[in-house]
């Protein structure tokens, strides 16, 4: 199916909705800026919410990186719990591994650099009118060190922690 195909069956499925609305804004050529401003302007600043949704992603960088981060972090120059026989097939999600990486005195630095840092941007994003702030953590192969420090980097920051190549077999972080 083409995409303008799409749009017309969209616009089909809403006529009905469309035809209720008290307001219609065309957002044809609307940045979201113009958008945002519009909503405010016509509904009062209450209309947006001036709250941001933080996700922390793990990733493994040899998956690709995540199309969808805002902030890119790099965890490889940790040493990897990969090469220790007695963790390797654990994942960051568990005592052991999550202990080896965060006793490395250069993942607190890093925790503690990255915690100040998104504790001076994250108002200003907001300011901007961010809506959704998405700061992925990648290691080789996702399993190890990035979801160690995404989970402590979401617990220090009251975020949601997710895990992109968790689950992948085979896993290298």
């Amino acid at each position: 199916m083409a995409v303008l195909d799409g749009l017309n069956i969209e616009r089909e499925l809403l006529a009905p909705l469309r035809a209720r609305a008290t307001t219609v804004f065309d957002t044809t050529h609307l940045s979201v800026h113009e958008l945002r401003k519009a909503v405010v302007d016509t509904f009062g600043p209450g209309a947006t919410s001036t709250s941001m949704r933080i996700r922390i992603l793990s990733f493994g960088f040899k998956y690709g990186v995540p199309a969808d981060a805002d902030v890119m972090l790099d965890a490889r120059f940790l040493t990897n719990p990969y090469f220790q026989p007695s963790l390797r097939s654990k994942t960051g999600e568990e005592r052991e591994v999550f202990d080896f990486v965060l006793a490395q005195p250069d993942a607190i630095t890093f925790l503690d650099k990255i915690e100040s840092l998104l504790n001076f941007a994250i108002p200003r994003y907001r300011t901007e009118g961010k809506s959704y702030l998405t700061i992925a953590i990648g290691c080789t192969g996702g399993k190890h060190r990035s979801v160690v420090l995404a989970r402590e980097l979401a617990e220090r920051l009251g975020a949601v922690a997710s895990h992109r190549d968790l689950s992948r077999a085979e896993n290298r972080s």
